[in-house]
Formats: structure tokens, sequence, C-alpha cells
């Protein structure tokens, strides 16, 4: 993902003076005129010390080394990249090109399969697959982006509402993804990053009067944004998790974002000569429309989505177009996300798997083969 640079809302010039994957089946200091205005400086909010942040990032380094074990490429699969490794090698490129486990490890893992939380009532799966990355790559831009957004929000809002923010936009962004692929699996924190990024976006709204270089932010917000929908178009990467979680994310921006307007603060927190009380209302009514607003729609978001996934719904046949919103195919790729099954057929030690979906088919000698290690030829057979 891409990183946020100096001028994204949280970490831009401020008038109160801070500086601020689908698996296969399956990121200033004020200005001299700023730091001359004395009303710039006043320095009213609470700085917070962020451990939460870390605490997430490593969580998920820990779940991807715990997958790599489970995985064990070596014993179930022919190849492997970077075999030396050993059992914490990668799968096949072929297989998967993020260089990491199979989706049958992840799905060991708590993975989020839809028919498994519909029909066998794993709604476990919608948090536990947040944890998880399809591949290092994966894992490496998505810790990233974490550490450089979720850091500086942590700083500023604290970890209850920063980690509140994180869980709930990732669990919106499993959710929308579940009501659009439901023949692959998906792993990632991608959705609750995308939940920090709209949280950035709404505290840049909701608190509007409180920031000077409001065009530069809002900017940079939507360069970040604008790249990271990019790359969700790409096999692989599940970008109704990014879009589900942006959208939870912003909503719980005016909930858990919103600060006192710019003359309330002026007032109350002024230099010497300046009224000690604001006579005013400590927040304007367009926040106060914005707060209740966003909790509505957040309630009745998350209420219908979770009744039309345990009805087993799927969005894709109200929405003939939106599979492409998720992933373009090229000639270079292809996004068929039909279930990958292969007949085998052997004779002593000589199986020969045939590919369901394209027909192709390919001899291997193998000894006493796992269940594991057949579905990761059939899955290397069959992209």
């Amino acid at each position: 993902m891409a990183t946020v640079s100096d001028t994204a809302p949280m970490l831009g010039q401020s008038r109160r003076g801070g500086s601020k994957t689908i698996h296969p089946a399956s990121l200033e200091s004020p200005s001299p005129a700023a730091a001359a205005s004395p009303y710039r400086e006043v320095k009213h909010f609470k700085k917070w010390f962020s451990w939460l942040i870390p605490t997430f990032v490593v969580a998920n380094i820990v779940m991807f080394v715990i997958s790599m074990y489970v995985n064990n490429c070596p014993k179930n699969s022919l190849s492997c990249v970077a075999r030396f490794l050993g059992r914490f090698s990668f799968q096949p490129f072929k297989e998967n090109p993020l260089l990491g486990p199979s989706s049958s490890a992840l799905l060991k893992m708590g993975a989020l399969d839809v028919s498994r939380v519909v029909d066998r009532h794993q709604g476990w799966r919608l948090i536990t697959c947040m944890w998880l990355h399809g591949g290092l790559f994966h894992l490496l831009a998505n810790m990233l982006s974490l550490i450089v957004i979720g850091i500086r929000l942590e700083q500023e809002f604290g970890f209850v509402r920063v980690g509140l923010l994180y869980l709930i936009s990732g669990l919106g962004g499993s959710l929308l993804s579940a009501l659009f692929i439901q023949s692959n699996i998906s792993v990632g924190a991608s959705g609750a990053l995308f939940g920090l990024l709209g949280g950035m976006l709404a505290e840049l709204i909701v608190n509007w009067t409180i920031y000077a270089n409001k065009l530069a932010a809002l900017s940079t917000l939507v360069i970040i944004i604008a790249i990271n929908l990019a790359v969700g178009i790409l096999p692989h990467v599940d970008n109704f998790a990014h879009i589900g979680g942006f959208l939870s994310g912003f909503l719980l921006g005016f909930v858990f974002l919103i600060r006192p307007h710019f003359g309330w603060v002026n007032r109350r927190y002024g230099p010497a000569g300046h009224p000690s009380q604001s006579s005013g209302a400590k927040f304007k009514t367009y926040q106060y429309v914005l707060w209740v607003l966003s909790l509505i729609l957040l309630v009745v978001g998350f209420t219908v989505g979770m009744v039309l996934l345990l009805r087993g719904v799927d969005l894709n046949d109200h929405c003939s177009w939106c599979h492409y919103l998720s992933c373009v195919p090229t000639s270079r790729w292809s996004c068929n996300t039909e279930p990958i099954s292969c007949q085998a057929v052997s004779i002593g030690n000589e199986y020969t798997l045939t590919c369901s979906n394209n027909g192709r088919n390919s001899t291997y000698s193998l000894f006493n083969p796992s269940q594991s290690q057949i579905q990761g030829l059939c899955a290397e057979l069959c992209r």
C-alpha cells in the first residue's frame, strides 16, 4: 500500500499547531506564518503513546510465521520457492505469486470462507481473516501502511478509538467481501487499513475548521486512496474488503474522531486577554448531523449486511458488473474465480491429474502423496 506523506490530514499543518488479498482458492512543522499566530500554538489536545498499533503489527507478523509453519511446503508440494527455508519455504510462484502459504493452510488458520460462515456457522472467520496474509509481499505492504498511518492516528486519538476504528472497519471489509466473493477464500488486513484511511478523510471533513492546509491534506488522501484502489483490480487482491473497510472507517471517523471546532478552541484556550470560556457550542451543527447520520448508517449497514450473509445472498446476482471492482482481466492474468478441482487417476506411483477448469493434465511420480500435496498440484495445474 502507499504510505502517507506529511501533508495527510493527521500529519498536515493544523490550526491547533501540532505536527502531525484474496488468496487463490484462493498503504511539517508549522510554516513561519502559522507559527507567528498565537492561536495556532494551542496545545490542549492530549498526545498519546502509541502501543496498540505496534502490537497489531507484531501480531500480524507472528500469524504469518505460524501460517508458513502450518503450510510446510516441502511436505505438501513438489516444488517450493526458497526451499532452503525448510518448512517455512513458499508455495510455487504459479500457485501463489505473493510468496506465501497455500490456500488450504490459510483455511486451517481461519481464512474467510463464506460457505463455512453460512453453513457451519463459523462467523469468527470474519475477524480471524484480518490477521492472516496471502504472502510476504502482502504482509510487508500492509504492515508498512499500518505503521505509517496507524501510529499517527493513535498518537492523536488514543488506542481505544483507533483500536475500535481498526477492528470494526476490518469487520466491515470482511462483510462486504463475503457478500461478493463466495467461491474463494479471503485474507488480509487491507480492509482495516482502508478503514484508517476512511477515518482520516472523515476526520478532515468533520474537523474542517481546525485545518489550515485543507486542500493539500485532501489531495494527499485522495491520491493514496486512489492508488490503493487501483492495486485492488489485480488478481489475488480483495478490493471488496478495501471498499467495505473504507466505507466503514469513513462513517466511524465521524463518530470517533470528532474535535471541537476552531472558534470554541480559540476562545477557551486562547492566550491571556482572550475569554477563558466559550459562549458558543463546543461542536458545530454540521458535526452533530454527521455524527448522528453516520451512526445510523453504520448500524443499518452492518445489520443488513449480516442478515444477507447469513441468508447466503450473493450480491453478484444483483450486480452484473460489480466483480470488475475487484479484478479486471487482461492478457497477463485471469480473474476466474471458479473453485478449482481436478480428477486424479493413479497407476502405481504415477498420478495423472486433469484440471476440471481448463482441461490441462499432467503426470507426476508420487509415493503415497497427501491430500494437501494433491491439492497443491491441482492448484498449480489449474492456474
